[in-house]
């Protein structure tokens, strides 16, 4: 099993710093962000590359182009911008998240953005990662339905999914699809008072004993079908982000998830 780590599980972490904590938990895949951290629109490409290639570290994402099933406005110019970016960093993905603000978006602007999207990672050999959200209020909520776009658009060579076992759980979806899969997103809720469709970024936490979004299951059905990428660690919740020693905590989270194979 491959572990990688989200900057988002440290993001008091300076970017160098970040790249150090992988390598000290023997992780040599990380994914950078746009948001928080906000290391995209903060740090010249360039120097992520060189302090990438300094730690031995290998950038697989940057999250995230949004809303990337929204294809008007600012946000093809945001599209070629980020992709720039990806590509002269040396990440190999770009993470794509749908709009998620209560807005129906339809199957054929959903189409239509991937189609627009294709070339621009083409042009760049970038993965687009589309990562459908499980919250009630997102315009995307199934890997299944994704995958139909994907095909509608003919993006099977440069699309793959992403599988975050927080979404995946919110939207109720009990299919798998490790041949399409490019990375998995892992995270827990622990909170035993909180309803599912009420559960947010914010309580996403590390996965432990405790877990109520069923990851090992997750887990071992990615691994029993053949999926073979990068489990990244993503929690949101500040109080990882608080903790004063994140590298025993992350370290602690890989021994428990090992430990339940």
């Amino acid at each position: 099993m491959r572990f990688a780590i989200n900057h988002i599980t440290v993001p008091n972490l300076s970017l160098v710093d970040f790249f150090a904590a992988a390598r000290n938990l023997g992780l040599t895949e990380v994914e950078i962000r746009n948001d928080l951290p906000d290391i995209v629109n903060t740090i010249p490409a360039a120097e992520v590359k060189a302090a990438a290639q300094k730690a031995g570290v290998d950038i697989i994402s940057i999250n995230a182009l949004y809303p990337f099933n929204v294809w008007s406005g600012e946000l093809p110019n945001k599209a070629i911008a980020l992709a720039d970016y990806a590509a002269a960093s040396g990440a190999k993905a770009l993470v794509m998240c749908p709009l998620n603000d209560g807005t129906k978006v339809s199957f054929d602007d959903l189409v239509a953005a991937l189609k627009a999207m294709k070339p621009i990672l083409q042009e760049r050999g970038l993965i687009g990662l589309v990562e459908p959200l499980g919250f009630p209020i997102s315009s995307l909520r199934t890997k299944k339905e994704a995958l139909r776009a994907i095909d509608a658009a003919e993006g099977g060579d440069v699309y793959k999914l992403m599988h975050d076992t927080f979404h995946h759980h919110l939207s109720g979806e009990t299919e798998f699809f490790p041949d399409r899969t490019g990375l998995v997103h892992i995270s827990g809720v622990v909170d035993p008072d909180v309803y599912v469709n009420d559960m947010l970024d914010a309580h996403r936490v590390l996965v432990d004993s405790h877990d109520r979004l069923e990851n090992i299951a997750q887990i071992k059905a990615l691994i029993a079908a053949g999926f073979q990428g990068p489990y990244s660690f993503e929690p949101f919740a500040e109080e990882v982000h608080a903790l004063a020693n994140p590298e025993v905590s992350v370290r602690e989270s890989m021994d428990y998830v090992l430990s339940k194979l």
